[in-house]
Formats: C-alpha cells, structure tokens, sequence
C-alpha cells in the first residue's frame, strides 16, 4: 500500500494514469466505509495539489476548487444566491467534518443524501474533469448517475464545481429534515434560487435531495410557479405532479412520509428565499 501526497496536480494525473489508487478529498466518508478492515490500496489525497484549494470568480461565474472544504465555502465571501449552498454546508456532520470535508469528495461519494448536491443543483453547477489527455465539463446532473455512481473516468480527476454568473439579486435557501438538529442523515432536503421582484417568483430552480437515487430538479414544479406570488404558491405545490421522486423507506422514515413533507418543505424554502 502506498500513501500518494502529490502537491503537483501533473503529478496525480500520472498516478492516475499508471493505477487505480484510491482517491482521498478529505476522507469523511471514505475511511468510516472501511470500518476495521486493513487497507490494502494504494491511495492518492488530493487535498495538498496547488490551486485545488481556492474559490476564485471570473467573467465566467464561480470556481471552487475540488478540496475546497466545507468550511471554505461558510467563510467565503459569495452573492445572496449561496446562501443556500452555505447553509447546507453547515450542515453536513460536524464542525470538524467540515474542516476536513470537501465539496468535490462530498459529490464523488454519490450519497443519495449528500447535503450539497441540491444547492449545487439549483446553482447549475458543472464538474470539471481533468486527465492526461485534457480536460472535460459535465453538468452536475449528468456527473452523478446513480447511488455511489458518478462519470468519473478512471484517470480523470475532479478538479473543480464551477457556478456560471449569477444575478446579484437572486435569493436562495435550504433546508434539510432530520430526526435531531444536529449530525444527522437528511429524511428529506429542499434547496431554492430564484429571483423575486415585488412579491413574484420567477426562473425558480428547485431540487429535492434524499427523495429519490440521485438529487433532481422539480422543472415541471418550477415552470408552474413561474410568475406566481408567493402569497399563491401552496396550491400550485400541493397540485404539483413529484412523481418523479422515489423515496424509500428506512430507518429514518418510510416514503410516503418523505412525499408528503417534500411539499412542506418546498413552501418553506420559497418562503424564506422571498423574506431574506
């Protein structure tokens, strides 16, 4: 078993390309799955590659850097628009999983309840994907493909989410349902941006996280609450076709409970990103 720190990110492309170590962004997730086996692998951490710990903004939009950590992004200073984002991230575990946690190792766990993913969703993020032979763009919604699945190629790293530019008066907000307040798998989890202009929503983006395999948009919900005021909403939301959704039942609730807070929690989120 070798233990790989590359600072060089040409360095762990390399590796990449000559094995299938691995990859460590912080390690919240991947070394309690491990439990009290030995661990044969070879293993590369990204978290000490130069420029891979940064959030930067350009013409373009946003760029965070895969081993950017949770708490990066609390303390950055970003537009109203993530705020939900950064909610979410002082969510996930504790304050110490959140030093050590990374956006990019949060979104390659694939968890059906990893608390960025609908933020990130809501914001139109895009992965970038870097190997020896260039480097590749996908939208978020087409990284993650399944539980614990992602179009990760083997020697491709992620090496940054990137957000296009956002309206400095677009709102957001997210909120997670659990059995307690604090370090907690998500029963159910809503997160919101839209823009609001004298009480009336428009270009809403909706995405609901542990109701179904992957985190998914709510278009057909967004597009009837175009034009809405907020004031009007719980109707059109208990109306709303979530079929799309697929809760399970487990431990932390069964899905016909899932279903029916998601419409609670929708209005809620819309709620609060209209009254920031």
């Amino acid at each position: 078993m070798d233990y790989f720190t590359p600072t060089r990110l040409q360095d762990a492309l390399t590796a990449l390309g000559s094995g299938a170590p691995s990859i460590i962004a912080g390690g919240t997730d991947w070394y309690p799955v491990q439990g009290e086996k030995s661990i044969r692998c070879d293993m590369l951490d990204i978290t000490r590659i130069e420029g891979l710990r940064c959030i930067s903004r350009d013409a373009q939009g946003l760029r965070i850097g895969a081993a950017s950590t949770w708490t990066d992004i609390i303390k950055a200073d970003l537009p109203p628009a993530f705020k939900g984002l950064k909610t979410a991230a002082r969510e996930v575990g504790s304050v110490q999983i959140q030093n050590a946690g990374t956006i990019a190792g949060n979104l390659c766990n694939a968890s059906p309840a990893a608390d960025g993913v609908p933020p990130l969703l809501t914001l139109n993020a895009q992965v970038e994907l870097e190997s020896s032979n260039g480097i590749r763009v996908l939208p978020l919604s087409d990284f993650i493909t399944g539980v614990r699945q992602i179009a990760r190629k083997a020697d491709e790293l992620v090496t940054a989410i990137l957000i296009p530019d956002l309206s400095e008066t677009r709102r957001s907000s997210f909120v997670k349902l659990g059995a307690r307040k604090y370090l907690v798998i998500s029963i159910a989890m809503v997160a919101v941006t839209c823009e609001v202009t004298d009480g009336v929503l428009s270009d809403v983006h909706i995405a609901v996280g542990s109701c179904s395999p992957v985190a998914q948009r709510l278009t057909g919900l967004e597009a009837a609450l175009e034009g809405l005021r907020v004031s009007d909403v719980e109707t059109v939301i208990a109306k709303a076709d979530l079929s799309r959704l697929s809760p399970i039942d487990d431990v932390r609730g069964s899905g016909e409970y899932r279903f029916d807070v998601v419409a609670s929690l929708i209005k809620r989120v819309l709620e609060e990103a209209a009254h920031e």
